[in-house]
């Protein structure tokens, strides 16, 4: 798994790039702070070497929480900036700082 920021110059928006690698997953999205947990609003595109790959703007200077939901099963990011534990979800989910 992958994360990448590009801060944009002209804006305080962060395009951060999601990428999973899950060759047998049928479908990857991302959930988080930034889209209310909704599971069907940040779906990634699989690619042909079975990476999952999205992009989403965020704004600078906040921290969001998030998690990964791949076929249903809700995942973290080894590459998060930190971990922030969920008593609704009694898991931790990733957190990124932008």
């Amino acid at each position: 798994m992958a994360i990448t920021k590009q801060y944009l110059k002209s804006k305080p928006i962060c395009k951060v790039t999601f990428s999973v690698p899950a060759k047998e997953a049928n479908e990857v999205t991302v959930v988080g702070t930034f889209n209310e947990w909704d599971a069907k609003s940040t779906t990634l595109k699989k690619l042909k070497n079975g990476t999952f790959k999205g992009t989403v703007d965020l704004e600078k200077d906040h921290s969001y929480e998030f998690r990964y939901v791949v076929d249903g099963t809700y995942v973290n990011d080894e590459q998060a900036d930190a971990y922030a534990w969920s008593d609704y979800a009694s898991a931790e989910n990733g957190v990124l700082n932008v």
